[in-house]
């Protein structure tokens, strides 16, 4: 049986999903485990970081550190060499349903924004020919050094590199429906705040734990079907 077959009967299970105009919507796509098929930054540290990269990654999953700090920290356990960090992330292959989603979305008069708390500068280098906002952290290869230019330190957090609230805050004042898709820890925050969230994997796991309202979702040609009402392959 499907995924979202077998999920229906979830007690979150989020029906607003088909009421959704989307000439009055914002969707926001999460890029690592969404976009992409598995999460970019846990493959570079993988293939190239230090000893205890994990511990790290254990105490941002428990909530005993913010985002920020988590990522500070992995990045100091990468090598800073552009070259070799740029060939590992384009390992990592992209849901081949992005594209005709984010153009089905596009023609149909929604915004599309791509959100993404991870290291960032690969997003670039697999969406360039995509005519979408991307909100992501950067990194200064001259100095070595991860920044986050989407930080939002008068958020009630103030710890995550990307805030991915302010962004659908924004979408919300202008009256917009506000659509999340996401799959991990970085995109709690913003599904507590979406008017419809499509979650799968740990933020499933999350929003389920805590009563937030979502669809489940096992790939981006779900979403395709959910929100725009068609099967991209015919």
């Amino acid at each position: 049986m499907p995924y979202l077959e077998r999920s229906r009967n979830h007690a979150s299970y989020d029906s607003r999903m088909a009421s959704v105009d989307l000439s009055r919507t914002a969707v926001f796509l999460d890029y690592d485990g969404t976009i992409s098929t598995g999460d970019t930054g846990v493959h570079l540290l993988e293939r190239l970081g230090q000893e205890g990269w994990r511990a790290v990654d254990a105490e941002y999953i428990a909530g005993e550190i913010g985002s920020r700090v988590c990522l500070l920290d992995e990045w100091d356990l990468l090598p800073h060499d552009e070259v070799r960090l740029r060939e590992v992330a384009a390992e990592v292959p992209l849901d081949p349903a992005v594209r005709p989603l984010v153009a089905a979305l596009q023609a149909a008069g929604a915004e599309v924004v791509i959100v993404s708390d991870g290291f960032g500068f690969y997003i670039d280098d697999q969406l360039a020919d995509l005519a979408v906002p991307v909100l992501t952290n950067a990194v200064d290869w001259d100095r070595g050094a991860l920044e986050f230019p989407n930080e939002d330190r008068c958020c009630a957090c103030s710890s995550c590199g990307t805030c991915k609230q302010a962004p659908i805050k924004d979408a919300k004042r202008r009256g917009l429906t506000t659509v999340l898709v996401g799959d991990g820890t970085s995109d709690r925050k913003a599904a507590a705040l979406a008017d419809v969230v499509y979650a799968k994997d740990g933020l499933a796991r999350w929003c389920g734990r805590f009563g937030v309202a979502f669809t489940p979702f096992a790939n981006l040609h779900d979403i395709h079907v959910s929100l725009v009402g068609s099967d991209p392959h015919g």
